[in-house]
């Protein structure tokens, strides 16, 4: 998982808290490091995003994140 960030993001700071406390394994990707993530992210951010190209911008609460990463069958 890759969570879209940057420093000083006080909501992505809470989001890479609730993955932790889920022990959610993520990346934190700092969306000044690439001029197309600033652009595609940079009003949304945190969006935590997985490798099959699904995103969850935020606010998302504890229950969201767990459908996300381990959704139902």
């Amino acid at each position: 998982m890759r969570l879209y960030s940057t420093d000083g993001c006080h909501l992505c700071e809470q989001a890479t808290a609730l993955c932790r406390r889920l022990n959610i394994t993520v990346t934190v990707v700092d969306i000044m490091d690439n001029t197309q993530w600033q652009q595609r992210y940079g009003c949304h951010i945190p969006v935590l995003a997985d490798g099959q190209g699904r995103e969850l911008y935020w606010p998302f609460n504890e229950q969201q994140l767990k459908d996300f990463v381990w959704p139902q069958c």
